[in-house]
């Protein structure tokens, strides 16, 4: 039966609709790493016939037919290439109060911009939007979206799911073998492990929906509506998870949660080496080596120390060469070695897919995880902050990469060894091998599958709503039954303990009275 219901959704979602539909996708989050994920969707949609209006900070540079840029950049700091070594630092000691703050409160106070606030006062009616899709991170105000226009809305997670939002899509969670996302564990625990992943799970969980809270107040500014946090994430109809059981592990997920892991990456994609690249890789007849920190971080801040850690180990692993991401080649020490080349900006799938290219030195962030698994490639993680400590990780128990954990455990030693064992580890290819094929072994391919979730959340709303959505956290997890039982089990046994008490009197309260009597009766006769 499952053989068939997969088989119907494939070819539903080859299918387009007869009529187009007018979709609004809402980005509110200022990093281009988070919006990878959302252009691809739209892109897609837009492509198969639909209108599609996107409100991001990053528009288009050019045109394309259903796309429509509704942008707001400039109204927040741009994230990319801007993110040095102290901002790395003072990254990792922020509390959850900073972290709301700067990828919620701030995302929500943009609902005053002119875009946003066009949009909620005059929105289109003809034709009229028909569903939303809207990232979810910190910033549930803009689900209010849904409500405020009457349509179903589609929650996208750009990463694995949040344990803030378990209870409130009504996902299933279990600590005992399901580690939070900032709990250091995998699925396999201890007692002391699942004891404190429950703990700092329910921590997580409960501090920043505290935190989350007074967003309702901003909500209720531009959107007229008194509805609470908790209400408003009730406007889910589905969600799309930016994760895959092959990197994230097996995870239970409700109805209306689906895992789209590495929707983004297009295998057809026209990106393409430029000449200079493209020779470099041809002549790396002994292999080369990617090295990136993504869109956000620049490897030239870091302190003289850490890079010469990098020439040091890059010098002595030639004739095996190195491509490494630079946005300011100027702010780099002298003393480059000569099999290292540098660009602001690689085609990364492209780079990938070369034959030469055996290893990549990562951060760990997402999205490149997923890539570098698709196209096989054993990856040398250095975490730096948020969810890519957990991503290398999970990598690192896979053995399909090396975890050096954190910026500071990485010296010539480490790197080498590191490097060495990617490279020469058979353990690393063959297991990447594999990964990478469960990886893309799926019924239905992620893009498509996605295209169908919001195609199908625009005809049927919130039919695939899980009930528990509606209970008390008593209620779902069973307290008050439980309570209820307990009361029983207690009551029969109390009755139980009065019953043996009356029998106990009955059958031996006799005998006690009569050997009672005989012994007043003898004391008696002595005083006499």
């Amino acid at each position: 039966m499952r053989v068939y219901f997969l088989t119907l959704l494939a070819l539903l979602a080859c299918c387009h609709f007869g009529n187009g539909l007018r979709i609004l996708g809402i980005f509110p989050l200022n990093g281009r790493s988070h919006f990878v994920m959302a252009s691809r969707l739209m892109e897609e949609l837009a492509e198969r016939g639909h209108q599609v209006d996107v409100v991001s900070h990053f528009p288009r540079k050019t045109p394309m037919p259903n796309y429509k840029d509704l942008s707001i950049a400039g109204s927040l700091p741009q994230v990319v290439n801007n993110m040095d070594a102290k901002n790395v630092s003072q990254f990792n000691k922020m509390n959850f109060e900073n972290i709301v703050q700067v990828a919620g409160i701030s995302l929500c106070n943009l609902l005053s911009h002119k875009t946003l606030q066009d949009l909620i006062n005059n929105p289109p009616k003809d034709p009229p939007y028909d569903v939303i899709v809207v990232e979810v991170f910190l910033s549930p105000c803009y689900l209010a979206f849904g409500e405020h226009l009457k349509v179903p809305v589609v929650a996208m997670m750009t990463s694995s799911f949040f344990d803030w939002l378990e209870d409130v899509t009504g996902n299933p969670h279990n600590p005992s073998f399901m580690p939070g996302l900032f709990s250091p564990y995998g699925q396999r625990m201890t007692f002391r492990e699942r004891l404190m992943n429950t703990m700092l799970t329910t921590y997580v969980t409960m501090k920043i929906n505290s935190l989350m809270q007074p967003m309702s107040e901003t909500v209720k500014e531009h959107f007229g509506t008194d509805s609470s946090i908790n209400e408003i994430y009730k406007t889910m109809s589905t969600v799309l998870v930016n994760s895959h059981h092959s990197l994230n592990g097996i995870r239970p997920h409700t109805t209306s949660v689906f895992e789209v892991g590495g929707l983004h990456i297009n295998d057809k994609t026209t990106e393409s080496l430029s000449p200079e690249v493209k020779k470099w890789l041809d002549e790396s007849t002994h292999g080369c080596i990617y090295f990136t920190f993504g869109s956000m971080v620049r490897i030239e801040s870091f302190p003289k120390e850490t890079l010469d850690v990098f020439y040091t180990v890059f010098e002595r692993i030639a004739p095996v060469r190195v491509l490494m991401k630079v946005a300011k080649k100027e702010d780099l020490p002298p003393g480059l070695p000569k099999n290292v080349m540098i660009q602001s900006w690689f085609s990364q799938v492209a780079v990938f897919k070369h034959k030469n290219v055996k290893a990549f030195i990562s951060h760990g962030g997402l999205m490149s995880l997923q890539e570098a698994t698709y196209y096989g490639i054993p990856i040398i993680g250095i975490p730096m902050f948020g969810d890519q400590h957990n991503n290398m990780r999970n990598a690192d128990s896979l053995h399909i990469a090396v975890n050096l954990v954190s910026m500071q455990n990485v010296t010539v030693e480490t790197l080498s060894y590191a490097i060495d064992k990617v490279l020469h580890d058979e353990t690393y290819r063959t297991s990447m091998k594999k990964t990478s094929e469960l990886f893309k072994d799926r019924p239905i391919k992620p893009i498509d599958l996605a295209v169908y979730v919001v195609e199908y959340t625009a005809r049927h709303g919130n039919v695939l709503q899980s009930p528990v959505i509606e209970l008390n956290w008593w209620q779902r997890n069973l307290l008050d039954v439980y309570g209820f039982l307990l009361a029983c089990v207690v009551s029969v046994l109390a009755v139980l303990v009065l019953v043996l008490r009356k029998l106990t009197k009955l059958v031996f309260g006799c005998n006690s009275c009569t050997r009672k009597k005989k012994t007043k009766a003898s004391e008696s006769k002595k005083q006499k």
